[in-house]
């Protein structure tokens, strides 16, 4: 909330209903089925958004009304720090890339204030999403996760080599269900994420994981440590590296119920969906081109009836 004090006052805001969290990404480890604010008059924060952000802190905080009476009456707040957006020598490998990146997500900080500053609608083209990346480096307030990953997507829009697709988790935990999105990203045939979450280990994940199983198990082990029971992943397709694209970020390509699945077909489905990937990449047709798309109508590998827990992308139905 200290971080917070810094912004001048923000738009119309929304409480999300568990479906619109389930789509939005949102995630929320220690007090699931809360409602939070979404901001959407941009910045800067109008005055009934500020006014209801603060009524919001102090019915979540431990410490209620004494701790926006105690940020907000003093005079002397620390001055919060400026995090650097990362710059690149062409020489830097991808690995120290990402490190860097996640790092300056990091020193974002996670926003636990109640109110998601920058209003993230999925639906949005990716030119429209870069945009709105552009300004939350410009802002440098507190983001939750999906604001993380439109973030990751931006700067690393110039690794080229880089594959970078949205991961969903949908978990369980004392009654109530959890969401949460991360970056997955493919170098060199290793997988890994960029994110942020209350939790260190539901965030950066390292380019080391030989397979999308071995990265998903991971997160599902992290989970676990957490006392939350994996029940749902989305996995989308690649995203294009051309920040002026027009197409839409695939967020939901292949979607498994692992309450429907055994073990072992869950990892089948999870390499299927890598396997889907490469040959989109290998065909040209991702990460996705609209202009090529519109020219060729290009159409990904079609799916047989024997995995239904996947969806057909656009590609698929043209």
């Amino acid at each position: 909330a200290a971080a917070a004090a810094r912004l001048p006052a923000s738009g119309e805001a929304v409480a999300t209903r568990e479906e619109e969290q389930e789509e939005e990404g949102e995630e929320d480890l220690r007090d699931g089925g809360v409602p939070f604010f979404v901001n959407r008059g941009g910045l800067p924060v109008d005055e009934p958004t500020w006014e209801r952000m603060w009524r919001h802190v102090a019915r979540i905080h431990p410490d209620g009304e004494r701790v926006a009476e105690r940020i907000r009456g003093a005079a002397d707040l620390p001055k919060i720090p400026i995090p650097s957006v990362p710059a690149f020598q062409p020489s830097t490998p991808i690995p120290e890339r990402l490190e860097a990146v996640q790092r300056y997500i990091r020193e974002l900080q996670y926003n636990h204030t109640g109110t998601q500053f920058f209003e993230i609608k999925k639906s949005r083209p990716l030119t429209g999403l870069m945009d709105l990346a552009k300004e939350m480096t410009k802002e440098a307030l507190p983001i939750k996760c999906l604001e993380a990953v439109i973030l990751g997507i931006y700067l690393t829009n110039n690794m080229t080599t880089l594959d970078r697709f949205p991961i969903s988790f949908k978990t369980h935990f004392s009654g109530n269900y959890f969401r949460h999105i991360v970056l997955g990203v493919n170098f060199g045939g290793r997988y890994g994420a960029l994110g942020i979450s209350r939790r260190e280990e539901l965030m950066y994940k390292a380019p080391v994981f030989r397979t999308l199983s071995e990265l998903i198990f991971d997160f599902e082990e992290a989970y676990r440590r957490c006392w939350h029971t994996l029940k749902k992943v989305k996995l989308g397709h690649c995203v294009s590296h051309d920040p002026h694209s027009v197409e839409q970020i695939e967020w939901k390509h292949s979607i498994l119920d692992l309450d429907k699945l055994s073990r072992e077909d869950f990892r089948k489905e999870l390499e299927r969906h890598a396997r889907d990937m490469r040959l989109k990449i290998g065909k040209g047709t991702g990460p996705p081109s609209p202009t090529k798309d519109r020219k060729k109508d290009v159409s990904s590998p079609q799916r047989g009836q024997a995995s239904p827990h996947r969806r057909n992308s656009r590609g698929d139905r043209r």
